[in-house]
């Protein structure tokens, strides 16, 4: 078919009043609901499954078994009519689950673009993941939870509710984070979860500097392997550091911290830490 035919397969069920741009490609037994918005060139595989309130950018995968906008887990929602927000391409890979968002919980669930679910992957209620993040296999995002940009979930590791994944941050396979994880980090581990220091092959990959990882591992090591409290450390930080992209990332997520932040560390801070 050429780029700006829109193909569905005779098996799958698309509701007439779905939006559907051209080029969208929709695969054998999937299923689209009345209210579904699908932006340009995305690809629905076999059995995929949208519903409810929402909408689909351009350019992005869904695997077979994705349920995609399906109502939220929580015992006070009431069928009332909330959101589901996707931007461009982005992957899902098979049986991944991404729900709409609550009344109570600001009514919507957004996902930015260039992400990457890997299968079983879960995105609850009223969660905002920002861009080219990834969530490995049967990585789970509780509600309200949000992950800022190019953050790594490690395979089967929970996120609990209300908590907050900084930009850059990497959490190991297995872990349980109850609590925020700065950004630029390396945590990993279940009751507790540990720090272990700065995600320098992240950031590397990244395109960051040696200069550049060389001075955030110089205020993470202020803020989180000093015996200064918190506030102390920001004002030191502050102080010894000119404002900046990366001070003032790592400043304002602190400050705006209300769960608290992984501190329990897993290693002693060492030349060649992280």
């Amino acid at each position: 078919m050429s780029k700006d035919e829109t193909q569905i397969h005779p098996s799958a069920i698309v509701h007439p009043d779905a939006r559907i741009a051209p080029g969208v490609f929709i695969g054998p037994f999937s299923i689209i609901g009345a209210n579904v918005t699908i932006g340009k060139n995305t690809r629905f595989d076999a059995h995929a499954f949208v519903e409810g309130h929402t909408e689909i950018g351009e350019d992005c995968r869904f695997f077979p078994y994705s349920m995609i906008g399906t109502e939220p887990q929580d015992v006070g929602y009431k069928e009332e009519v909330t959101l589901l927000k996707i931007g461009d391409k982005n992957i899902f890979r098979e049986f991944c689950t991404v729900h709409r968002g609550t009344a109570k919980g600001g009514g919507q669930t957004v996902i930015g673009n260039d992400n990457y679910f890997m299968a079983y992957a879960h995105v609850a209620h009223d969660c905002s993941v920002g861009n080219e993040i990834v969530a490995l296999n049967a990585a789970s995002l509780a509600g309200h939870v949000t992950v800022d940009d190019y953050a790594t979930v490690g395979a089967f590791s929970g996120i609990h509710q209300f908590c907050r994944v900084g930009k850059y941050a990497f959490i190991g396979g297995y872990s349980c984070c109850t609590q925020d994880v700065v950004p630029f980090c390396r945590v990993a581990g279940d009751r507790p979860t540990l720090l272990y220091g700065t995600n320098s092959v992240g950031l590397r990959r990244r395109g960051f500097s040696r200069e550049r990882i060389a001075a955030i591992k110089e205020m993470l090591k202020i803020l989180l392997y000093s015996d200064l409290n918190t506030q102390q450390a920001l004002e030191e930080i502050k102080s010894r550091f000119s404002s900046g992209e990366d001070r003032d990332e790592l400043i304002k997520f602190v400050e705006y911290s209300k769960r608290g932040f992984i501190k329990k560390t897993g290693n002693k801070w060492e030349k060649n830490s992280g």
